[in-house]
């Protein structure tokens, strides 16, 4: 018996790696090869492309397409409807599956709902995409952005609350976890 449940609606093509406790919801499409990791969460109507990484305690909401080039690192979280994106200047009658590009989202971040992440990027541990923004660069571990296009707006705890800074240090009111401004980038306090 498999120790991962996968809706009688979706489909799950042959060479899928799931992890334990993963959950994989209505109408999903999962090709292969690609990798689901332990106790990852697939919402409705979600497209997993071939050769993806998911790392573990993913949540995926529902309508989002995960393309080529993906690579979501443990505990990242993707809104509903947000949109990856893996090919700069897309058309329809021109192949350019040799041009996709590599997009990482990094342990523990949060994308919002409808976001748009152009291709190529990193998005930082821990950052927070605000809903409806689009990704246009790389985004700072711990930051918060959001607008289009995306800009800077402060910093995030690993929880997901917003830092008040005060002379480059803060504590999370929620956690009461420490952080300092070091080489104008958020860092954990030691």
């Amino acid at each position: 018996m498999a120790d991962f449940f996968v809706h009688p609606t979706s489909i799950v093509a042959d060479g899928v790696e799931i992890g334990p406790d993963v959950k994989i919801w209505h109408f999903c499409h999962v090709m292969g090869p690609s990798a689901i990791g332990a106790g990852t969460t697939v919402g409705q109507n979600v497209f997993i492309a071939p050769n993806v990484e998911i790392g573990r305690n993913v949540k995926i909401q529902n309508n989002v397409s995960v393309y080529e080039g993906v690579i979501l690192e443990d505990e990242v979280f993707c809104g509903p409807s947000m949109v990856f994106t893996n090919v700069s200047t897309p058309r329809a009658f021109v192949s350019r599956r040799e041009e996709f590009r590599t997009t990482r989202v990094k342990r523990g971040a949060t994308i919002g709902a409808n976001a748009t992440v152009v291709c190529g990027l990193t998005i930082g541990a821990y950052a927070f995409v605000g809903a409806g923004a689009v990704v246009t660069r790389d985004v700072e571990d711990f930051a918060l952005v959001f607008g289009n296009p995306a800009r800077a707006h402060g910093w995030v705890c690993r929880c997901g609350e917003k830092l008040n800074l005060v002379e480059g240090t803060a504590t999370c009111r929620r956690c009461r976890s420490e952080y300092e401004i070091f080489n104008t980038r958020l860092r954990p306090k030691d």
